[in-house]
């Protein structure tokens, strides 16, 4: 990592690209790791030595004991979740250097009925939810009645707020949608005062750590969570998630302003394309060639365990992203799984009714109308544990000439470099170009 005091990584596609592992890569160098957007609908799966990590609210750089790891103001929390994953990690040994936003706020179980409720009634325009309440929970908090995690410090303020949200979300629930919900609001109250006597010594203002540590010379490093196409306004809307996934969202979400700040902006892009959920999937593969590439690549989800949906990289995806985030830098990852097929392929437009199409279009339609135009590339041989030791030894010249070709042909259509290139899933699979 360079000087630059701040690093943001983001997800260039539909999220899985592998962000757990090149934020664990990069936070040897950091002294803050934070989440910025999100929620436990989100999950990053890190190995290092040997040990697997499945985290989905706790920042990746949490296995370094001397980084700070903050959860922001953006993310929504289940603290249900989030105290299983800290007895999770204490139990393996790991100290949690954990601190928590007093303004992030809560999923409450009224939540994750309504989530219910509302996947049954979106049918086809719908996102494939996975029914962690985090739509319900964003919109509380732009109703206004939405409950921070700081407000279960304070009892009696905490007992305002839940009747009105309570009200308003069981009427939805129970009238609107003729379901039911039978957990009380004194049982609710009672279950989230236990999560506040365990979480008070992580919440704090975490607006004024960043700052401070900034204006100190730290270095702070953001993980996104998802991706861009998942995002609420730039993505594939409106099969995409609840919050903001570009970039820029961080500041907005961790409460540290990034104007006039020099930032260097990881964008994540996956060797092919996978995602959980409905939408249009222009370059998706049919299911024998798919259960091929998604059984070689472990493609399930790190939240739900649902297969995903796979397909070859698709380049107007990733050329919205670098817009939209102003990435700076590619990290390419999963080019190992590639070298299970002969020849791939790599999307670099759209036919649309006719029309050649390089930029992601906001129609829907156009979207479900839109065919992939594709390059076709060799593959090049399978990368074995011997292989991938001779790429860290050697770095960018020891990668096959085929691998190079695809990489830089990549750089030549989207105008930006890729700088990092994964091969495997482990921390030290890495190299900077």
């Amino acid at each position: 990592m360079d000087k630059t005091q701040i690093t943001i990584i983001v997800g260039s596609q539909w999220g899985d690209e592998g962000k757990g592992k090149i934020t664990d890569y990069f936070a040897i160098n950091a002294d803050y790791v934070v989440r910025f957007q999100g929620g436990n609908n989100a999950g990053h799966t890190l190995i290092v030595n040997n040990e697997t990590y499945k985290l989905h609210l706790i920042p990746s750089g949490i296995l370094y004991p001397n980084v700070i790891s903050i959860i922001g103001n953006g993310v929504v929390i289940d603290p249900k979740v989030l105290l299983q994953e800290i007895k999770n990690l204490k139990e393996r040994g790991n100290k949690v250097n954990l601190k928590i936003s007093e303004r992030a706020h809560l999923i409450m179980p009224y939540h994750i009925a309504m989530d219910e409720a509302l996947s049954g009634h979106q049918g086809e325009l719908g996102a494939g939810s996975t029914k962690r309440g985090i739509a319900p929970v964003c919109a509380d908090k732009a109703y206004r009645h939405g409950i921070r995690i700081g407000d279960i410090l304070e009892p009696e303020l905490f007992k305002i707020k839940l009747k009105k949200a309570y009200d308003f979300n069981i009427g939805i629930i129970t009238k609107v949608f003729q379901s039911s919900f039978t957990q009380s609001i004194d049982e609710i109250y009672d279950e989230y005062l236990g999560y506040a006597k365990e979480l008070k010594g992580y919440i704090t203002d975490t607006e004024l750590e960043l700052h401070k540590a900034y204006k100190n010379g730290k270095n702070i490093l953001y993980e996104g969570a998802q991706g861009m196409s998942l995002d609420l306004d730039h993505g594939m809307y409106p099969h995409t998630t609840s919050t903001n996934n570009i970039a820029s969202y961080a500041g907005v979400g961790s409460g540290l302003s990034m104007y006039g700040v020099q930032t260097k902006i990881i964008g994540l892009v996956k060797a092919y394309v996978s995602r959980v959920g409905v939408s249009p999937f222009v370059t998706e593969l049919e299911e024998e060639k798919a259960k091929e590439l998604r059984d070689a690549g472990n493609e399930y989800g790190t939240t739900t365990g649902r297969p995903r949906r796979v397909g070859w990289l698709d380049l107007v995806q990733v050329r919205q992203s670098i817009r939209t985030s102003g990435i700076t830098d590619i990290a390419l990852t999963k080019l190992d799984i590639l070298s299970n097929f002969e020849k791939i392929k790599v999307c670099i437009a759209y036919d649309i009714d006719g029309e050649r199409v390089t930029e992601m279009p906001a129609s829907l339609s156009k979207l479900r109308q839109a065919k992939p135009i594709y390059e076709t590339f060799t593959s090049w041989e399978k990368i074995t544990e011997e292989k991938s030791n001779e790429f860290i030894k050697n770095g960018y010249t020891a990668l096959p000439e085929k691998m190079k070709e695809y990489i830089e042909f990549i750089e030549q259509e989207i105008e930006c470099m890729v700088n990092i290139i994964s091969f495997g899933p482990k921390r030290n699979q890495t190299i900077i170009k």
